[in-house]
């Protein structure tokens, strides 16, 4: 009886250490198809894994915070835009001031008042809310006003052709002139006279490196006997756009001659060319 009672114990012995054995085999399998190498690249995944976790999150804040600066931005934008409006408008009225030294001064205002008017229509956004802006630009930033011509020159003279005067000219004279292209020729003549003047009354260092040289011979021949105090324009600078050395620009001066608008003079190398004032 005993004896079959230690013949099992020792049985169940045997079986207990085969099914150990079994598991130290499995587990010396499972090492060698795991080996210790691939810990390291778990790390390195793991760690790959994290840093992109990482730039993920700053993405998102990143993204959220553009989203919050949306509205600021469009806020901004309107002004950005009218500073850009401003910077062009200085840009535009310092043009404005140059051209001012070669037109009549009676359009001088009109092309300053124009050039107000046409920045508004261009951006009719800033021209109801922003009106006080505009006046602001208007009287601070205004540009040098054109220095006022010497007391006793005043104008030059604009003393157009009667249709009346016209037709009393013989056929000869008159050709295929008509009182429009004539009258066209003394508005021309005026614009030249008034930028004369301006050349002898602005100073230096307001005036353009290549006018220089002009203006200190218009200034001379301003000094001359006969010419002093008058308005006057040179042959040279007959440009148009209606008045020209042409056939029918020298017709117009000849008829301007006769009727008492210009009398004619040479200085050195100049024609010189004098408005008439009306009798």
């Amino acid at each position: 009886m005993n004896g079959n009672k230690a013949g099992a114990s020792l049985d169940s012995l045997m079986s207990s250490f085969n099914a150990r054995i079994t598991q130290l085999q499995e587990l010396v399998i499972a090492r060698n198809m795991y080996p210790a190498s691939s810990i390291a690249d778990l790390s390195a995944v793991d760690a790959a894994v994290s840093a992109m976790e990482l730039q993920v999150k700053a993405i998102k804040d990143r993204l959220r915070e553009e989203t919050q600066a949306i509205p600021k931005t469009k806020a901004l934008s309107s002004h950005s835009s009218f500073i850009k409006l401003i910077d062009a408008s200085l840009r535009q009225q310092r043009k404005l001031q140059n051209m001012s030294l070669h037109v009549p001064s009676q359009m001088a205002d009109r092309v300053t008042v124009s050039h107000l008017e046409t920045t508004r229509c261009l951006f009719p956004e800033f021209s109801g809310q922003d009106s006080g802006s505009f006046e602001a630009l208007k009287l601070d930033e205004e540009p040098a006003a054109v220095p006022k011509e010497k007391k006793g020159r005043g104008s030059p003279p604009t003393w157009y052709v009667t249709g009346s005067e016209l037709d009393s000219l013989s056929s000869y004279m008159r050709g295929r002139l008509t009182l429009e292209k004539v009258n066209a020729a003394i508005n021309d003549m005026v614009s030249y006279a008034e930028a004369n003047s301006q050349l002898i009354v602005v100073p230096k260092k307001k005036l353009a490196e290549n006018l220089w040289e002009k203006a200190l011979e218009i200034r001379d021949i301003a000094t001359m006997e006969g010419i002093k105090g008058k308005h006057f324009f040179l042959e040279a600078d007959i440009k148009g756009p209606s008045l020209k050395l042409d056939n029918t620009g020298k017709a117009i001066l000849t008829v301007l001659r006769h009727l008492g608008r210009i009398n004619e003079t040479r200085i050195g190398h100049n024609r010189v060319i004098i408005l008439q004032k009306p009798h």
